[in-house]
């Protein structure tokens, strides 16, 4: 698998050598190719959360999952989540909610009500900035460090998986996690739940990839996701499957003991 501590000093050898190459034969094409092909190893690196290219990540569970998948929630609470709780509940499926600080804030009651259930929390930093991308490590880690105490003054528990926002991860977002102690948890199986408009599309696009194992994206932020699960759920069940949490599938802790 691709690791940017390999991939950076090869990148810098060949670089090196395509340029020299450049200057004494006249023509500075492989050294444009493999600049080229550096960005856009980088780029797909820091996009593509299953490469864990920057920071090691967990995506999915490969082997003995037994039918097990994990249904995980992004950007809540909201006032949708409480209806995501009720048709959880009613088919005994449990799940990951990665929340954002300030929604804890706003909802705290909601947030308590996923822990009383059975579910585990996991950090989606405090705000969720659009520029999440281009923050520097300490920004980050006030970031994370600023969720966690959130979710811990909300419901007693400090979690140690983090969601990066957009699934980007990068040599700050590595910094981030290592000082803070936190796992980060990507996805197998994206629902595109919140650019989708369609929810046939949205069923259709989860089932058509689905396996035992996955780690499965949603966001708890809309009715379209409510009324996908409504028809997702009971197929899941007779398909056999059984969402279970992130740290039941993957066997890790969820939270700081």
């Amino acid at each position: 698998m691709l690791k940017h501590t390999i991939v950076y000093p090869l990148f810098l050898l060949t670089g090196f050598i395509a340029l020299l190459a450049g200057i004494f034969g006249g023509s500075f094409a492989w050294f444009f190719v493999v600049v080229l092909l550096a960005v856009g190893i980088t780029a797909w690196g820091a996009f593509d959360i299953r490469l864990g290219y920057f920071t090691p990540t967990f995506f999915q569970k490969k082997y003995n999952a037994e039918g097990r998948i994990a249904l995980t929630f992004d950007d809540g609470p909201s006032p949708y989540t409480t209806e995501v709780l009720q048709l959880l509940k009613a088919y005994q499926f449990k799940a990951t909610f990665f929340c954002i600080g300030k929604h804890v804030l706003a909802y705290p009651d909601i947030t308590k009500q996923m822990i009383d259930e059975g579910h585990t929390l996991g950090n989606h930093t405090y705000s969720h900035r659009k520029s999440f991308g281009f923050l520097k490590e300490k920004d980050l880690v006030t970031e994370l460090e600023k969720c966690n105490s959130i979710i811990y003054q909300t419901v007693g528990k400090i979690p140690k998986f983090f969601r990066p926002p957009f699934g980007v991860t990068n040599p700050s977002v590595a910094k981030a996690v290592q000082r803070t102690k936190q796992q980060i948890i990507g996805w197998s199986n994206r629902s595109l739940d919140t650019v989708t408009l369609e929810e046939d599309k949205i069923v259709e696009r989860v089932c058509k990839k689905l396996k035992a194992g996955d780690i499965i994206l949603f966001h708890d932020t809309s009715q379209r996701t409510v009324n996908v699960l409504k028809r997702l759920l009971p197929y899941l069940q007779k398909q056999g499957y059984i969402s279970v949490s992130v740290d039941d599938l993957l066997n890790l802790h969820g939270y700081e003991e």
